[in-house]
């Protein structure tokens, strides 16, 4: 019976999987933790580029290290076809000029900590599910569930393909799109956009990268077209994954069998031929729908759901494998506090459900923004307004899609406001990129800055650290929350002491000083204040206006170089070599 009985069973060794066992047995090494997988490892997957959080994530699981040892190639940046305009376009996590290039292995820290990796999803995932292993979790590969039992809300034992039974007292669907555990318990999912996509790829060995960054670093390539859009991915020296994303619809009335319509996008594309031209397919053509959708609940009586069982958001902003190792994480730190009783186990799991769902439909939100605004999409912008009213706001459709491009940065677990994995600067510079025009803040030369709080109410949030949630006090106002810590509670504080600009930087000076911060820590500090209050005033936290009798507030530039610039190269998509 002990080897059948364990206190979490994970269906699904993928990052979500791996990452919610490493966790549970880092913090509490007692457990007994299953992992399920249906598949022998390595094994291909798509869903190769990562965001910066990533980092931090592997970092505290404990094998941050041994992904750099593999030699995935630095994810710096991207370069787009996208937007208003046909000309090419880069965007970079650290502002050009400013990454050093550096000998790898590197240590997470530094300029590592803001950029991410991109991965061979056989070798990476291997290597997250090895490491669960060796924290103590205990893996068996393919392993298929071949019936879940129930009673009411709650999972009894999970029945194998080999006819054993497996019990526990915790259960976490991690399956991807197969939601093994959604579809047992009933679960419905809600179609979050009228977005209806196809995505065909395949892999290449030996495609010339586009730009070689410092040592390691490239920028991925995301080639608008006049019907759908391209991702060019290496994955490793050799290895690289490029696909093919189009409407449902435009394929069906294309008449073309997938390889046909994948073949002649990327042997045309001005971009990506060149970088193909001497490379050579695996033949591991495939297909999937990638129809974002969002579960109609996370969580159960002693059930949780994880990484594409609780939802999936289009591929465009690369933010799968964000969602999967953030969910992994939340809910390894759910059970551990349910076990310590710590909190109301109600507030608990509705926590997880409210904060990850939200999530989850932000990155949807923000992906919607992203085609709205394409030029080669503009037959969606009346698109826009659905979105809004979806949302509880009628708009037109100009106003509709502004709305999608700004408001809602506040999240309770981030550093520093954004959206879909993109800090607010990020967001300003992508959006001006899209419209032609320089990121505009609302902050800019003014000099009043009103706390409104009128009609909030406080509730209970968390944040998650060294394997504790610790509760904060949060308002709330409709769907916008804004957290009472960090650097919204500096700014609720010194709000409430004065509303002009001249009291603000006298406050943040002297708070300064008396910490000894060094001009390197001041400007950080400065750089999330600013990023920070801007979200408050987006979200309608912060009324702002303008004294003339007054000094205002400097334009705001949070990062000294930016982080968008249009690509001069005089032929796009050869190779360039040189550091950045």
């Amino acid at each position: 019976m002990k080897e059948h009985s364990f206190d979490v069973a994970i269906i699904g060794g993928g990052p979500a999987g791996s990452t919610c066992g490493s966790l549970l047995m880092k913090y509490n090494p007692g457990l007994r933790v299953v992992i399920l997988e249906r598949e022998q490892f390595p094994r291909d997957h798509v869903g190769e580029s990562q965001l910066p959080p990533i980092g931090t994530v592997l970092h505290e699981m404990g094998c941050w290290d041994k992904i750099e040892r593999a030699g995935f190639p630095i994810k710096v940046g991207a370069t787009y076809r996208w937007g208003q305009t046909t000309d090419l376009w880069n965007f970079e996590f650290v502002p050009f000029g400013d990454l050093k290039a550096e000998a790898r292995p590197a240590r997470f820290e530094g300029q590592r900590t803001k950029t991410a990796f991109q991965v061979d999803r056989a070798q990476y995932d291997k290597i997250l599910l090895d490491h669960a292993k060796e924290m103590g979790c205990r893996v068996r590969e393919e392993t298929t569930v071949r019936q879940v039992q129930r009673e009411g809300d709650r999972v009894t034992g999970l029945l194998l393909g080999d006819g054993t039974t497996i019990t526990a007292r915790h259960y976490v669907d991690c399956s991807g799109h197969t939601g093994v555990l959604r579809r047992a318990m009933g679960v419905e999912v809600d179609q979050a956009s009228s977005l209806q996509n196809i995505a065909i790829w395949d892999y290449w060995q030996n495609a010339e990268w586009a730009v070689n960054i410092g040592v390691g670093g490239t920028r991925v390539q995301v080639m608008s077209l006049g019907y759908g859009w391209i991702w060019f991915i290496p994955m490793g020296p050799t290895r690289t994954s490029i696909g093919l994303v189009v409407p449902a619809s435009y394929y069906k009335q294309s008449g073309k069998r997938p390889a046909d319509l994948y073949l002649e996008a990327i042997q045309s594309d001005p971009v990506i031929a060149p970088l193909i031209s001497n490379a050579t397919s695996e033949g591991k053509l495939a297909t999937t729908k990638d129809w974002s959708f969002v579960s109609d609940r996370l969580v159960g009586e002693n059930w949780f759901l994880a990484g594409e069982s609780a939802g999936f958001a289009d591929p465009i902003l690369a933010a799968g494998m964000t969602l999967a190792h953030s969910a992994g994480r939340d809910v390894a730190y759910t059970i551990l506090a349910l076990d310590r009783r710590d909190f109301e186990p109600e507030w608990l799991r509705e926590r997880y459900d409210d904060t990850h769902r939200r999530r989850i439909q932000q990155h949807i939100r923000f992906a919607d923004f992203w085609y709205t605004a394409n030029g080669c999409f503009t037959d969606l912008k009346d698109f826009t307004a659905k979105i809004a009213e979806d949302a509880g706001l009628k708009m037109d459709p100009d106003r509709a899609w502004q709305w999608l491009g700004t408001g809602g940065f506040v999240d309770e677990e981030a550093a520093t406001p954004g959206i879909g994995g993109y800090n607010l600067t990020a967001v300003k510079e992508i959006s001006g990129a899209f419209l032609d025009v320089p990121p505009a803040w609302e902050i800019n030369d003014k000099n009043l800055f009103d706390l409104n709080l009128e009609g909030a109410e406080r509730i209970w949030i968390a944040s998650l650290a060294n394997g504790r949630i610790t509760r904060h006090r949060c308002y709330r106002r409709g769907d916008k929350l804004l957290p009472n810590n960090g650097y919204y509670h500096m700014l609720i504080s010194i709000l409430k002491g004065g509303n002009t600009f001249e009291h603000m930087q006298r406050t943040i000076e002297a708070n300064a000083r008396s910490a000894n911060a060094s001009s390197e820590q001041l400007q950080a500090l400065l750089s999330g204040l600013l990023e920070s209050l801007e979200a408050m005033v987006q979200d309608g936290w912060v009324k702002v206006g303008r004294d003339p009798a007054k000094p205002g507030m400097p334009r705001v530039f949070i990062n000294d170089h930016s982080i968008v610039q249009q690509n001069r190269e005089a032929t796009p998509g050869s190779a360039a070599v040189g550091s950045s």
